[in-house]
């Protein structure tokens, strides 16, 4: 593994410096393959090779000492191992998808005559129903920092970094955007004319997200009296600017939103929280399953679905607080 790959545990780095040389290749082979042709996310790859590093270190203590030894048996004694040692069902859903990816593109490239792979069949993965604030929640959740009106008279303005707090929670909340795509925005992304961010998501997608009036007056106020504040000269065209003047870090964000969660007293929040919040108020207040979509930038209506079940859950328990036969 060179310079040029993703960042690896020690852990992974050992198991791959024992594996032997034509496994070792094959390794770096998928790993280019997942990054430049695939135009995955360093994060996906890094996942994906490192359960193949932990598939082919299986297979090598089990006496494959190249890819085409390898067989499906291979493949499920080391989900059984996996699962044994206590992996979650998310966990090993993702290592099937990673050995699938593995001996399909092992097939297609001639190192393997069969994909071994395709009859490996996923654990299902429990789905957990994501927390979301109610309604009223969220309002309150988004109004906590600073007003965006003018200073009561003989009161001070607010912090600059305060608006910026405001513009983060009322667009997270607004566009129902992921928190790295919010942090990636630039001044070129908005259309003020027309109440619209363009987002840039997973896969390099790209998609256009529109705002309500509350998100535009946050923004405004943050264009005139917070950023100019913010900016330094290595700020460029990022929108959201860190206390320093840098663009602003995920990690603070999510700071942001836990933060004011809890100075309003409600349930610890993410902006994924407020993501999941906003889908499953759209869809309770009429909008339909392919807009959302859409305007989450999900690439299957399945990932959108389970928004639904969120809203039904809500009813139930609606539902057995107030009717007098629930």
């Amino acid at each position: 593994m060179g310079s040029s790959e993703p960042a690896r545990t020690r852990a992974t780095q050992d198991v791959y410096e024992g594996l032997p040389p034509g496994m070792r290749t094959i390794v770096d082979e998928f790993a280019h393959h997942l990054a430049t042709v695939e135009d995955r996310s360093a994060h996906t790859v890094r996942a994906y090779v490192g359960d193949v590093v932990s598939l082919l270190g299986h297979a090598a203590g089990s006496g494959c000492s190249r890819l085409g030894d390898m067989d499906i048996a291979e493949l499920r004694g080391w989900l059984a191992e996996q699962r044994a040692h206590g992996a979650a069902r998310t966990s090993m859903a993702r290592r099937a998808a990673s050995a699938r990816a593995l001996t399909a593109w092992a097939h297609r490239a001639g190192h393997l005559e069969h994909d071994v792979g395709a009859q490996l069949a996923s654990p299902r993965a429990h789905r957990t129903l994501p927390g979301v604030l109610r309604a009223d929640q969220a309002g309150a959740l988004v109004t906590s920092p600073a007003r965006t009106g003018p200073a009561e008279a003989g009161g001070e303005p607010p912090a600059p970094v305060e608006l910026r707090d405001r513009l983060v929670l009322e667009m997270l909340y607004a566009t129902g955007t992921r928190v790295s795509e919010l942090c990636g925005l630039d001044l070129s992304d908005l259309d003020r004319a027309r109440r619209l961010v363009r987002v840039l998501g997973k896969g390099n997608r790209e998609r256009s997200v529109p705002f309500g009036v509350p998100a535009e007056q946050a923004l405004d106020a943050y264009l005139r009296l917070a950023r100019p504040a913010l900016a330094t000269g290595d700020s460029g065209q990022a929108l959201l600017l860190g206390a320093r003047g840098g663009r602003l870090q995920p990690t603070i964000a999510r700071r942001i939103v836990a933060d004011y969660a809890r100075a309003a007293q409600l349930p610890h929040t993410t902006p994924h929280g407020l993501r999941h919040s906003a889908a499953t108020h759209l869809l309770e207040g009429g909008a339909d399953l392919r807009s959302v979509q859409e305007l989450l930038g999900h690439a299957s209506l399945a990932t959108t679905q389970i928004y639904t079940h969120v809203s039904v859950e809500r009813l139930r328990a609606a539902y057995r607080q107030a009717h007098p036969r629930a």
